[in-house]
C-alpha cells in the first residue's frame, strides 16, 4: 500500500507540471499577437506557480489549511481543466480533470 500512497503523490508532482504546461498552452492560444501571446502564455503558468508556490505547496511560505487550502486546489488544479475545454480540447479537459479528482480524493483519503 505504501507504493500505491508513494505513486499517488508522483502523479500529484505530474499534475502540477503538467497544470502548469496547459496553463501555458491555453495563454499562447487565446492571446492575440506576439507580445500578448508571450506575456499571457509565460505569465499565466508563472503566476499560477507563485501563487502554489507561496499558499499551496508542501513547503509554501504562507500554506493555507483546511478549507482556503482545498478551494485554492481546486482553483489551481481546475483551471487546467476549464483552460482545455475553452481551446476545444474537451477530451483532454475530462482526462486531466478525472485524473485530478481522483488524486486528489486520494491524497485527502490517505492525509497526504
Amino acid at each position: 500500500m505504501e507504493g500505491i500512497k508513494v505513486l499517488n503523490l508522483g502523479v500529484r508532482f505530474l499534475l502540477e507540471i503538467i497544470a502548469l504546461v496547459i496553463l501555458g498552452y491555453w495563454g499562447f492560444q487565446v492571446s492575440q499577437g506576439t507580445i500578448m501571446k508571450i506575456i499571457v502564455g509565460f505569465g499565466t503558468p508563472l503566476l499560477a506557480a507563485v501563487i502554489w508556490g507561496l499558499f499551496g505547496a508542501p513547503k509554501a511560505t504562507y500554506l493555507l489549511t483546511g478549507f482556503p487550502f482545498l478551494l485554492l486546489e481546486i482553483i489551481i488544479f481546475g483551471l487546467p481543466a476549464v483552460a482545455l475545454f475553452f481551446i476545444e480540447k474537451q477530451k483532454l479537459a475530462v482526462i486531466y480533470g478525472l485524473v485530478t479528482v481522483i488524486n486528489l480524493i486520494l491524497i485527502k483519503i490517505w492525509d497526504q
